[in-house]
């Protein structure tokens, strides 16, 4: 017998769906811009439900998704290992191991150069361990 958590589970795009429907406004938007962006960069890329917020994972998180009341942040897990030329990451820049981009209402991203990180944080990730 499932349980009721099993039976009333959504699948993580349509509760991503739901966030994105329940920011509205700017926040919607550039959620719903950004995640298009993420799964159009990497066809391999797994959507799930982490935290309250939408993460993006292929061999391991490559990026989550916040909505905040000033800006919508993409938090690259493993951000300070990846190369970033176009100086997207403008916030979490002072531990070893995240990086982030926050985006405030009118902020525009370059797609291009956001999917170049993209690319990078799931080369770094790398394929998964092999088992012996």
């Amino acid at each position: 017998m499932k349980s009721r958590e099993q039976v009333s589970a959504k699948p993580a795009s349509r509760l991503i769906d739901e966030r994105i429907l329940d920011l509205g406004g700017w926040r919607g938007e550039t959620l719903a811009r950004m995640r298009a962006l993420v799964l159009e960069a990497d066809p391999g890329m797994t959507e799930e439900w982490k935290w309250n917020h939408p993460v993006w994972s292929h061999h391991g998180i490559v990026c989550t998704g916040e909505a905040y009341t000033k800006v919508v942040k993409l938090t690259f897990a493993r951000g300070a290992s990846i190369p970033d030329p176009s100086g997207l990451f403008n916030s979490s820049l002072e531990g070893n191991t995240r990086r982030a981009i926050d985006l405030h209402e009118g902020e525009q991203v370059d797609a291009r150069a956001f999917q170049a990180l993209v690319k990078a944080a799931v080369a770094r990730n790398g394929p998964p361990a092999k088992k012996r």
